[in-house]
């Protein structure tokens, strides 16, 4: 029997008869590399599938309308993680440095604040830990309660 090496685990493994072209082994995990490779082969070249597949999602949304939250409120890391790489894909979309101001606004509504309620405390440098980016300088402010 002819072997192969699998495209997800690198491992050989034995060629089904019936499956020319086969190229991923029989391991869950593979097969569901397999699977997720080939919807995202279909997404990028097959428009009707992508509008199926987009109404589909909506349709669950409607019908799982806590889940999001939820999921965030039990995982509280992989939340926390999101909101800091969103802050980087934000940077990129907009073309801006690590170091420049981020403007919150496109993030979320802030309250403008009165001068004479922010304290400088202090300025320190934050050096990321998550991803390879320049350390930024950053000021901490302590706002007076009114």
């Amino acid at each position: 029997m002819r072997q192969e090496n699998c495209c997800n685990c690198g491992e050989l493994f034995d060629l089904s008869p019936r499956h020319k072209n086969q190229s991923y082994c029989m391991k869950p995990e593979c097969r569901r590399a397999r699977r997720a490779a080939w919807q995202r082969q279909k997404m990028h070249i097959d428009p009707d599938y992508r509008a199926n597949q987009k109404v589909s999602n909506k349709n669950w949304a409607q019908n799982n309308p806590d889940y999001w939250k939820e999921y965030r409120s039990r995982n509280p890391d992989k939340t926390q993680r999101n909101r800091i790489l969103q802050g980087v894909r934000n940077r990129k979309r907009k073309g801006t440095s690590v170091n420049a101001k981020m403007d919150a606004s496109s993030i979320a509504k802030m309250d403008a604040l009165n001068p004479s309620e922010v304290e400088v405390v202090g300025r320190f440098w934050l050096v990321p830990v998550i991803a390879k980016m320049d350390a930024s300088m950053v000021n901490i402010l302590r706002i007076s309660s009114p």
